[in-house]
């Protein structure tokens, strides 16, 4: 089993590099425009938001926010985009389904595949931070956490990605950006840490929902430092329990319309 599971992702890591410049285009495109904009553009323009004592506090924070924007979206992109188009008229997945594999070990390759992608993206996003921004980025890397988490929160953000291609029918694709990805984005603590969201107490707690809010907070402890963040292990549980419960329900999904 494990050969074929080897074989399969060998085969979708093949198809990427055979698109490697829309690949390159897809993960640096969204680092690169919001680093450019709030980091470059806002400060050489004197928006509030470039005054020199708070920009570069917002550049440090926003960094770690799109690096766990990266992830979770290489997640999405990575298996629910592709599955929409396997289940869709091309029908592509019965090929995949009849590999000598059981069916979650299939759901499995493309949550692993999509993951790798996501710390590709995430990789990214550290020279885009060291070249565009008009002000200093200051990163304090723990790595053991770094290390630790960005797996785990790829893994996440490909049984996100899992979940929402089964359960959204490839005719209502757009409803993925409009009720997903733009609630998940804004609501990600991708430009403010969790905690700056205290004088709104209602929607501070209701953002927990969002595992954005997680990795956002994780990825703010790993590289960054005096700046708060949540204690890492709610991080970790939330990361890990979000992953787990995305799974379930992708496998779930993923199940019901193969045999269906």
């Amino acid at each position: 089993m494990t050969r074929t599971f080897l074989a399969l992702l060998a085969r979708d890591l093949r198809v990427l590099r055979s698109t490697f410049p829309v690949f390159v285009i897809r993960v640096v495109m969204q680092p690169l425009l919001l680093v450019f904009v709030f980091t470059y553009v806002f400060p050489k323009i004197g928006q509030a938001i470039g005054g020199s004592g708070s920009t570069t506090s917002f550049s440090t924070v926003l960094i770690a926010g799109v690096v766990a924007l990266s992830i979770i979206f290489q997640g999405i992109q990575g298996v629910a985009l592709n599955l929409v188009q396997e289940f869709g008229y091309t029908k592509e997945i019965e090929d995949r389904v009849l590999a000598p594999l059981p069916i979650w070990a299939v759901a499995a390759e493309k949550v692993v595949a999509a993951a790798l992608q996501g710390l590709v993206a995430a990789a990214v996003v550290f020279p885009v931070a060291a070249f565009v921004p008009a002000t200093p980025v200051h990163l304090s890397v723990d790595w053991p956490v770094l290390v630790t988490l960005a797996p785990l929160a790829a893994l996440c953000a490909g049984a996100l990605g899992l979940a929402i291609g089964t359960l959204i029918p490839p005719q209502q694709v757009a409803l993925i950006f409009a009720i997903i990805v733009l609630p998940l984005t804004f609501l990600g603590a991708i430009y403010y840490p969790w905690q700056a969201l205290h004088p709104i107490a209602w929607l501070q707690y209701l953002v927990l929902v969002n595992p954005l809010v997680y990795m956002s907070e994780g990825f703010r402890a790993a590289l960054t430092a005096g700046v708060p963040h949540m204690a890492l292990l709610w991080v970790y549980l939330a990361v890990v329990g979000f992953g787990a419960l995305l799974w379930a329900i992708g496998l779930w999904g993923f199940r019901r319309r193969v045999l269906s």
